[in-house]
């Protein structure tokens, strides 16, 4: 009995669904291109919002939205990359004496091992006086994110980083 009931409502919410208009599912896609966006993923956002107009030629938003999709995809997919960093949890760093870009290339390595290859950061220092090439640095944390880690050596050094949409460029001062 349970289970007939069970197929009674799954059907039900199938035909539900089913008898959206075009012009709403081209809506909920817009909806998840947006999701998209926020998340950082351009391209997913880009093929929901192709999605929607393949359903409703004529979405006002779905048009605005791939248009500015165009424009900011660089910046959108930057804010992806720094949010990812920060989902990284690195659970020991520790270097002693080592060089900035030893350090750089230490928290590549742990971030792609922490996120499973799922993340390999593309880190680019721009230092054309070669002010960096003589710190050293010596770092033990413990169970932080990778965004604060990077923080940390950004700080020990007096350098920012910008974070693009193929890389993580660290500036010096």
């Amino acid at each position: 009995m349970i289970k007939i009931l069970l197929f009674a409502i799954v059907g039900l919410s199938i035909s539900q669904a089913n008898a959206q208009s075009p012009a709403q599912q081209a809506e909920a896609l817009n909806l998840k291109a947006k999701a998209a966006e926020n998340a950082g993923d351009p391209t997913a956002a880009r093929d929901f919002y192709a999605s929607a107009l393949k359903l409703d030629p004529k979405n006002a938003t779905a048009i605005y939205s791939l248009g500015q999709l165009k424009i900011h995809s660089g910046s959108i997919a930057a804010k992806g990359r720094e949010a990812k960093l920060g989902a990284v949890i690195i659970p020991n760093f520790q270097l002693d004496q080592a060089t900035f870009k030893e350090a750089l290339d230490a928290l590549g390595k742990s971030i792609e091992k922490e996120s499973q290859g799922t993340l390999t950061p593309n880190f680019v220092i721009q230092d054309p006086q070669n002010r960096l090439a003589d710190q050293k640095l010596s770092v033990n944390l413990k169970n932080i994110p990778a965004k604060g880690v990077m923080q940390f050596l950004l700080e020990q050094t007096s350098t920012k980083a910008r974070y693009d949409e193929h890389a993580v460029v660290v500036l010096a001062k």
